[in-house]
């Protein structure tokens, strides 16, 4: 896939999510095969560039390219000044967010309550588009709510003020991350774009993604909540989507290995303090599945330094090893 003179690995996408794909998140998703993680939403305000939250967003250091920076604002001057500010700064793609359900986003009429007045959707693409040089793209929500799923008005417009790429996730702006997704509004503002489109939503295997695919035509995934605690679902879903045949889980020492270097990075660009609180969720996601993680993820959650965390992990870990290899001994033992 290609996003202006980008050219993207694959068209596997991880979803801008506030809290979840900071910096470390994003490299490690990229290294197991996503052709894009775009960043956490930044605000258009100006006067909150230099807090601590939005310096820790904007920090791309040792990011591979392209970087794609998500804005978030309802203000057309204002989301065109910044997302100059984000291409002065190393942004090589610009997206803008008129997705986020998040109430706080909504009542300030950003995210996905933009949905409900397409003059000023019209807008702000205009302004964002003709500010900077960077491709610009565009991630949406199906409409305000199921009465009114407009979808294929927006993407007209985004279309025609210049955005290179849609991404919408199957649900309204009402719906929340309640019930299903669904796909056929995709599919139809895909029958009618020339812009590539990408579905988002309830994308959890392999076998899903292909589905998704044929049901709608969308040119890309976008990978969101599936991508808590398993990084490696890129590499899954692109070997699967390439061949067919499913990939062997990755094995408990790997899984150990990527969450220490996950924490390591979090630990580095938070801080201790902040980094071990940011870390326990992505502990929590990591062990969800595994023997006594629960277990494991409220213990971890009392630890308060990060050589402590790591320790704890690791122990974890070494103990589900050390099991796994007791099993496999053990089996072999009884089929000879």
């Amino acid at each position: 896939m290609k996003i202006g003179a980008h050219v993207l690995r694959n068209s596997l996408f991880v979803a801008p999510m506030a809290g979840v794909t900071d910096r470390p998140f994003r490299q490690l998703a990229r290294r197991f095969g996503a052709g894009l993680a775009v960043s956490e939403m930044v605000t258009s305000r100006p006067e909150l560039r230099d807090s601590r939250k939005s310096r820790l967003r904007l920090d791309h250091e040792g990011e591979a390219a392209p970087v794609s920076v998500q804005i978030a604002g309802a203000d057309p001057a204002q989301m065109a000044d910044a997302a100059r500010y984000n291409v002065e700064r190393g942004a090589q793609i610009i997206d803008i967010n008129m997705g986020c359900p998040a109430k706080k986003v909504c009542n300030v009429y950003a995210g996905s309550a933009l949905l409900g007045d397409e003059a000023l959707v019209a807008r702000i693409l205009e302004a964002v588009v003709g500010a900077v040089e960077v491709p610009v793209t565009l991630k949406i929500r199906t409409g305000p709510g199921p009465e009114r799923r407009n979808a294929l008005q927006i993407g007209r417009i985004a279309q025609g003020a210049g955005v290179r790429l849609l991404a919408i996730h199957g649900r309204t702006r009402a719906c929340g991350f309640a019930g299903q997704a669904e796909y056929d509004t995709i599919a139809e503002v895909k029958s009618r774009l020339a812009i590539p489109v990408l579905a988002n939503g309830d994308i959890r295997t392999p076998e899903h993604a292909q589905e998704v695919l044929r049901r709608t035509g969308a040119d890309g995934l976008m990978i969101g909540r599936a991508a808590h605690g398993r990084p490696w679902i890129f590499r899954e879903i692109e070997h699967y989507l390439a061949t067919g045949t499913r990939l062997a889980p990755p094995p408990i020492e790997e899984v150990g290995a990527v969450l220490l270097e996950h924490l390591a990075g979090i630990h580095a660009l938070y801080g201790e303090q902040q980094g071990v609180r940011v870390a326990r969720k992505h502990i929590g996601w990591t062990v969800s599945a595994l023997p006594l993680g629960e277990q494991f993820r409220r213990e971890a959650n009392r630890i308060e330094t990060a050589p402590a965390q790591l320790d704890a992990v690791r122990a974890y870990f070494e103990r589900l090893a050390a099991a796994a290899n007791d099993a496999r001994i053990a089996g072999e033992r009884l089929a000879a």
